[in-house]
């Protein structure tokens, strides 16, 4: 008689980070400034954004793309997608992995989240067929601006033929292209490069999302983005965002990576534009479909990234759907929103919130939310300085304008036998 050998589940693990961020341009600095609180909202200082009634953001000031992308490729692409293929530099540097020609092309796959695509670049080629006519715009246009561009792009650039896509489900895309990858890989896909990067700032882009009610007109940036509290007043949005590199836990310990992270399980529902009442129920049934696939109860939950709108009714909802999900360890569990000093990156913002999440389990700190000091809500919110605490298992959350919820559950890289 023939024993068959059971084989353990492939989980998918997080070995590489790269961050593009208006508070760092790697990881190790981005980690630096949230775990001080250090808070870098400030007056936009785009070039046609003066009269605009949207006065506050988190820009990405110290970002030379001509240093770190070929010529080829940036004529061909906009910010976005340059702070995408430079993170991606920086995640599969930080993983081990390289830049160079792949051994197996075909096992390494690309997925981003975007929410609004190449503004700027769109912007320029549109003003060139207006001022100058049709000769005058660059046969770039047609992919530039388009929200896929940067999977194309980390791809072709990287030589990545495995699995590639694209997730535009709003700013919670970010979390579900995480998802994505990670089932991917628990397929059979051996790495994918996934993560999200946005570039909002260009004035078009800006004009767009005045139609917004949710964002913030403050002038004063110390009270452009202060969820949680009496005064919230809306979201102050910022450019930027993360890659990650998520592979096969196997096969990365065997070829002696680090491995960060486990991407242990997601959940996601839709509950409509601005309804944000009716997104507690929704955000409580995506951590409660986290919570099930990744075998987790509530009370293992050791810290809770929130997606922290700024809109009193939506962060009543948040802070109820995280007491409905987690019961009473909810009011008990460290809540922080790290983002409320860079500004909300649209899709990039929960990436680079799961990025704060690793770093913040492997240096057992839970990083402060900036620029809020009197919360009006039952949590537990981090604030003032960074909480020394161990840290296990972490609760990523995020909302997007359109209605799309999503929750995500990752673990502590060390903790391989849970």
């Amino acid at each position: 008689m023939t024993t068959q050998r059971t084989q353990r589940p492939r989980r998918a693990a997080i070995t590489g980070i790269g961050v593009i961020a208006p508070n760092g341009l790697r990881a190790d600095a981005y980690w630096k400034s949230v775990r001080e609180g250090l808070v870098v909202l400030d007056r936009i200082t785009r070039e046609g954004c003066e009269h605009l009634p949207l006065r506050i953001a988190g820009e990405v000031r110290a970002f030379d793309a001509a240093a770190l992308i070929e010529e080829r490729f940036l004529v061909q692409t906009d910010r976005f997608s340059h702070f995408a293929m430079a993170a991606t530099v920086l995640a599969l540097d930080d993983a081990g992995l390289g830049h160079g020609d792949p051994a197996d092309p075909y096992d390494i796959g690309v997925i981003t989240a975007a929410g609004s695509g190449g503004g700027e670049f769109g912007q320029r080629e549109l003003q060139k067929l207006w001022g100058q006519g049709s000769r005058y715009v660059g046969p770039y246009q047609s992919i530039a601006w388009f929200y896929a561009a940067s999977t194309g792009q980390i791809s072709i650039r990287g030589g990545f033929k495995g699995p590639c896509g694209v997730v535009a489900s709003d700013e919670a895309g970010g979390l579900d292209s995480i998802a994505l990858a990670a089932r991917g890989v628990r397929r059979g896909t051996g790495a994918v490069v996934v993560g999200s990067a946005e570039a909002p700032l260009a004035p078009y882009s800006m004009v767009c999302q005045l139609g917004y009610p949710e964002i913030s007109t403050a002038e004063d940036p110390g009270q452009a983005y202060r969820p949680f509290t009496a005064g919230a007043r809306g979201f102050a949005p910022a450019e930027g965002g993360a890659m990650l590199v998520v592979e096969d836990e196997t096969r990365a310990r065997e070829r002696g990576a680090a491995v960060r992270a486990i991407v242990a399980g997601h959940g996601a529902t839709f509950t409509g534009a601005s309804r944000w009442e009716r997104s507690r129920e929704g955000l409580a049934h995506a951590i409660r479909g986290a919570l099930d696939e990744a075998g987790c109860a509530p009370e293992e939950i050791d810290v809770v990234f929130a997606d922290a709108l700024g809109v009193p009714e939506a962060d009543r909802a948040e802070a109820l759907a995280i007491a409905d999900a987690l019961g009473k360890h909810g009011t008990r569990v460290p809540v922080t929103a790290p983002k409320t000093g860079i500004g909300r990156a649209y899709c990039g913002a929960p990436v680079l919130d799961t990025a704060a999440a690793v770093l913040a389990m492997e240096n057992g700190q839970v990083p402060p939310t900036p620029n809020v000091f009197d919360i009006c809500h039952d949590l537990d919110l981090v604030m003032s300085s960074a909480r020394p605490t161990e840290l296990h298992t972490a609760l990523v959350l995020s909302r997007g304008l359109m209605g799309s919820n999503a929750a995500l559950v990752v673990r502590r890289g060390g903790d391989s036998a849970r």
